[in-house]
């Protein structure tokens, strides 16, 4: 089978799908849909029309390319139109996570497969409502039981949804956490010796009362989720 023709179903295919679609699910599809016996599409031939699809539609001609995302195949919106799409869309289409969630999701995604106890050790409060909202949200899933645990208490992984919300493929391809905090620290600043001289320097100290008002004040936003997990902190 030549490449030529199984290509525009290949596009057909990913473009119709409402899920990202592995190269062995294209396979698989192609070949029921055309009918072939003897002369069927290899997942050689399947991956080697999608490179050529993908080298397509990286070109400039185009606002969509082909992604690996969310561990398969997808057709997605290059970045320099993400801005022009928001002005159709709105936020109607954002997921909008708490700070709890979020906490709650970070934790998940690097120590998963995780309980529910061990999540709230971490966090040092209940997390059910955030669970329970992650779990709407398809962002988690329930992956099974904590065998060797005292009453076999449920565990929680991330969901394809939360790969494909990121981009990802899979968790291993998160920011490592030493990564993460590199990135954090601030480095001293180093005076230049040449700007000093022999003359007594004027310093200025405040007292820690002054330092708190010439503070930025931040707006802080307590949501319905912050608020429900504070609720259970308190009881």
């Amino acid at each position: 089978m030549e490449i030529s023709q199984i290509i525009p179903h290949i596009e057909a295919l990913i473009f119709a799908s409402d899920k990202a679609l592995t190269s062995e699910d294209i396979n698989e599809l192609i070949n029921n849909a055309l009918g072939f016996i003897e002369d069927r599409a290899s997942l050689d031939q399947i991956e080697s029309a999608i490179q050529g699809i993908k080298e397509k539609y990286e070109t400039e001609f185009y606002a969509f390319e082909l992604k690996q995302s969310g561990g398969g195949w997808q057709f997605l919106t290059k970045p320099e139109y993400h801005k022009t799409i928001a002005l159709l869309n709105g936020d109607k289409f954002l997921k909008r996570l708490s700070t709890a969630s979020l906490e709650t999701l970070s934790i998940i995604a690097y120590k998963q497969p995780i309980t529910k106890s061990e999540i709230e050790s971490i966090r040092g409060v209940n997390c059910d409502y955030a669970v329970q909202k992650l779990l709407e949200k398809d962002l988690i899933i329930i992956s099974g039981r904590n065998e060797d645990a005292v009453g076999k208490p449920l565990i929680y992984s991330t969901s394809k949804s939360f790969m494909d919300y990121f981009g990802i493929n899979s968790p291993s391809e998160l920011p490592k956490i030493n990564e993460v905090l590199m990135e954090e620290l601030v480095k001293a600043t180093v005076m230049n010796p040449s700007e000093h001289n022999d003359e007594p320097v004027e310093t200025s100290m405040e007292t820690s009362s002054e330092q708190e008002i010439n503070l930025t004040t931040e707006e802080i936003v307590i949501t319905e989720e912050e608020t429900e997990d504070q609720t259970h902190k308190e009881v």
